[in-house]
């Protein structure tokens, strides 16, 4: 089981959904855990009955909400302590440092950090890295407009002092209104979709998926994804 975490107070759930999709076409179990103050997952993932914390199916894919640690997952599932929860990959949505601790993120796992560059976003999101005490390898995920090198380089002014070490890449998703209103409406009708994309969306989506899966599963991943778009 491979761990991902989504790391900062930028709105990622649905970004996550989407790679989660990528993953479920390419046959592996993945378990999506919201552990946000917020849970935007309760609300945009479809559930019969929402309780205080949950496991619920979504697409083929499990999403969990209200959960602390993947301990608590395993005792809401029957699993033993002992035995490892059946997923090939769990994605993590945190935007707590205490979540960083209590679900065990380290340099074994693939670890993002995703904002935004308007300033609460930025400064809330290391915050969150501000209670390290060891170094965390981290990949930038950057929502911008412009995709420019003084944004990336104020991120990085604000960083220094962290105990962060930058990948070299770095993953822009454009903020687009169409990309957007797309997300909303695939809401709306409990679907995850892939058709009305951007062509940039969609190309930071694959090369998410590609980094978690591995290079050897791109030609394959590649195909899959058109069937996807198509809605196949």
């Amino acid at each position: 089981m491979r761990k991902i975490s989504f790391i900062g107070c930028y709105d990622k759930i649905d970004l996550m959904l989407y790679v989660a999709k990528i993953l479920v076409a390419m046959d592996k179990k993945v378990l999506v855990v919201d552990s946000t103050i917020n849970q935007k997952a309760k609300y945009i993932v479809p559930v019969i009955k929402p309780t205080k914390a949950y496991v619920t199916e979504f697409e083929e894919i499990d999403v969990a909400v209200g959960f602390d640690t993947l301990e608590e997952i395993k005792e809401y599932l029957g699993i033993s302590s002992n035995t490892e929860l059946p997923y090939d990959m769990v994605l993590l949505d945190i935007d707590s440092y205490s979540g960083i601790e209590n679900f065990g993120v380290n340099n074994e796992d693939i670890n993002y950090f995703v904002t935004g560059f308007d300033l609460y976003t930025l400064k809330r999101g290391l915050e969150i890295l501000g209670g390290l005490t060891k170094v965390l390898n981290l990949t930038k995920i950057l929502f911008s407009r412009t995709a420019s090198k003084e944004e990336n380089d104020y991120l990085n002014y604000l960083s220094l002092g962290y105990k962060i070490e930058w990948s070299e890449e770095i993953i822009y998703f454009p903020l687009e209104m169409g990309d957007e209103s797309v997300i909303a409406e695939n809401q709306r009708v409990s679907k995850i979709k892939f058709k009305r994309l951007s062509t940039q969306y969609k190309e930071a989506l694959i090369y998410i998926a590609e980094q978690i899966l591995g290079q050897n599963e791109y030609s394959k991943m590649k195909k899959i994804f058109k069937q996807l778009e198509r809605g196949v």
